[in-house]
């Protein structure tokens, strides 16, 4: 058991509930937190919560002396960028989230590709890094392949175009020109399928989680436009079923290596991959929880997530983390409109008692006295969590029948022919 924290939780969505929930769940956890926006869920478990904007750093700063924040944690990649951590730490707060030095692993793609090259981390792409358009577009024509076009900063999950996917070579080039981003990354398409594995680090030392897949596209049948995840399930192993232990293995030595090049790394590392006949390649690195990665983990996590923050922050030897053998499955309910444009500022209403034995994971809502309201992002995620990838999602299912008018829900994630969809794939990339 540890002794008394108090804990400081910057973000308010439903990545951030779920680590609210984890938290919460060791009785030594005095919960704070603070989001732009006031999160139901988040306040529900914490002992104050703070209306301030999560790259405010100043005001997060202040909030943390206020209720003599002994730990901090940061949920959004945005306030990594902003600097959160690191003016949490100069202040005396622990803060597990990386300085945004650090944090440039997520929030500079062009520095993440090379830092990969550079340190020779196995699974990079042939990529290019540009900051002239018209070169960039030369690149596109001469390229001998489909490439992915990324800008270099933070898109929030949806300023990727696959050529070949999304797009076509000409439709790369219009992009690039209607944008004018400063710059981008040209890299080439990696073919398979993606997962995820996150990682606790601290002290140069890292501790695994389960494998995640998650759903960006919007629609069923991954159809649409990307968003910032639609739903994500995970098995009751470490691997995914399209998997082999040797392939989660061969993406866990990545993870080593990249916490080799950076030893005074903390945080959550956030592998992205892409699973081909060749193994697992990198999409890319984020620095923090995937949302709605973290509400398949953290709910299967056994292992006291304060006691994972206090050994971090006392460099103490990282406790092995011990999960619930069970899959989960998670689906989102988002605005109408979503992701192109949603219908920001809607009412709408969450029947909390009508989940079933699903978690209730409150998003990106905004809880006034008159009720709940739609942001511009996803609302909230249901998540099943049972013995099978099957069951979890049966389970996840009756627990959308808390969405009321004016959502919208990618069923089939989780479902047995999408989930066969995927391991037919890695079954004919591999000739199998």
């Amino acid at each position: 058991m540890s002794a008394s924290e108090t804990v400081l939780l910057i973000g308010g969505g439903g990545r951030e509930h779920a680590i609210a929930r984890s938290l919460t769940a060791d009785s030594a956890c005095d919960l704070y937190a603070c989001a732009s926006n006031r999160n139901p869920g988040i306040a529900a478990l914490a002992a104050g919560f703070e209306t301030i904007a999560e790259t405010d750093a100043a005001a997060i700063v202040e909030y943390a002396d206020r209720i003599g924040a002994t730990l901090a944690i940061i949920g959004p990649e945005s306030a990594l960028q902003a600097g959160v951590a690191d003016e949490l730490d100069a202040a005396g707060v622990y803060t597990f989230g990386p300085g945004a030095e650090a944090a440039r692993i997520e929030t500079d793609k062009a520095f993440q590709r090379e830092f990969m090259q550079t340190e020779e981390i196995h699974g990079c792409p042939d990529f290019a890094v540009f900051d002239d358009m018209d070169a960039a577009c030369e690149y596109i024509d001469e390229y001998d392949g489909d490439l992915a076009v990324k800008p270099a900063g933070l898109t929030g999950g949806k300023g990727v175009k696959v050529i070949g996917d999304q797009v076509d070579r000409e439709g790369a080039k219009a992009y690039l020109r209607e944008n004018d981003y400063d710059r981008v990354v040209l890299e080439e398409r990696l073919v398979g399928e993606e997962f995820t594995v996150q990682a606790f680090v601290a002290n140069g030392e890292l501790r695994t989680t389960p494998a995640v897949q998650d759903h960006k596209r919007a629609y069923e049948g991954d159809e649409g436009p990307n968003t910032g995840g639609m739903g994500s399930y995970s098995d009751a192993t470490p691997a995914l079923p399209f998997m082999t232990g040797e392939e989660y293995e061969a993406a866990v030595d990545i993870l080593e290596a990249t916490v080799e090049a950076l030893p005074d790394y903390k945080g959550i590392l956030y592998g992205q991959f892409m699973l081909g006949a060749d193994g697992p390649r990198v999409v890319e690195f984020n620095a923090r929880f995937g949302d709605p990665e973290a509400m398949n983990t953290l709910p299967v996590l056994e292992t006291s997530f304060l006691d994972v923050l206090t050994a971090a922050r006392d460099e103490d030897t990282l406790p092995e983390l011990e999960f619930n053998r069970a899959a989960t499955v998670c689906k989102y309910a988002v605005p109408d409109g979503y992701p192109t444009d949603p219908d920001s500022g809607a009412q709408i209403a969450v029947d909390e008692g009508n989940v079933g034995d699903a978690l209730l994971f409150y998003a990106s809502v905004d809880a006034r006295e008159d009720g709940l309201y739609t942001t511009t992002s996803r609302s909230f995620a249901v998540v099943g969590v049972a013995d099978t990838i099957e069951a979890a999602e049966a389970q996840a299912e009756d627990g959308l029948a808390a969405a009321g008018d004016g959502l919208r829900i990618r069923h089939d994630v989780g479902k047995p022919d999408l989930v066969q969809r995927r391991i037919d794939h890695l079954r004919e990339l591999r000739s199998e």
